[in-house]
């Protein structure tokens, strides 16, 4: 049996949605530099030793900014595969998670990297877990409706 997807009218604001996940990966690019900058941490070190990060508040700062970095990473495939099927029968919905996703992907990057260190993620990763796991329930929904045929 052949599947036909019809594209919403509205996909346009899931596109737009993941496409911002594209500049909050450009923030923590520009922020984890920064703070490699002010740390003094060459290349190719991914993160300060642990004695520079105790001596240093940039050092700490700049390895909190690589975890938030990498933490993105991780993340973000998944979010944006849950985003991209759950606007296929959700569109302004999963927009409106994708948008929210990457706004607290964003507050949990500057969280991390404030002085509050590792407990300043917290509000961010409430919002991006809350908004992820929404969309991955509608994803998960929306892939039932196509393998159903419905």
């Amino acid at each position: 049996m052949a599947i036909t997807l019809a594209v919403p009218d509205t996909y346009g604001l899931v596109l737009a949605a993941a496409t911002s996940t594209f500049f909050v990966n450009t923030f923590h690019m520009f922020r984890t530099a920064k703070l490699r900058k002010a740390s003094n941490i060459p290349y190719p070190n991914a993160y300060a030793t642990h004695e520079q990060a105790e001596k240093d508040v940039n050092a700490y700062r700049f390895n909190c900014a690589q975890r938030a970095h990498a933490n993105f990473i991780e993340n973000q495939p998944s979010a944006l595969g849950a985003l991209l099927i759950s606007g296929l029968h959700f569109p302004v919905a999963a927009a409106v998670l994708g948008a929210t996703w990457s706004v607290g992907r964003t507050l949990y990057l500057y969280g991390y990297t404030s002085s509050a260190g590792p407990k300043g993620r917290t509000f961010g990763a409430y919002i991006a877990g809350v908004a992820d796991l929404s969309l991955k329930l509608m994803a998960a929904y929306t892939s039932y409706l196509l393998v159903a045929g419905k």
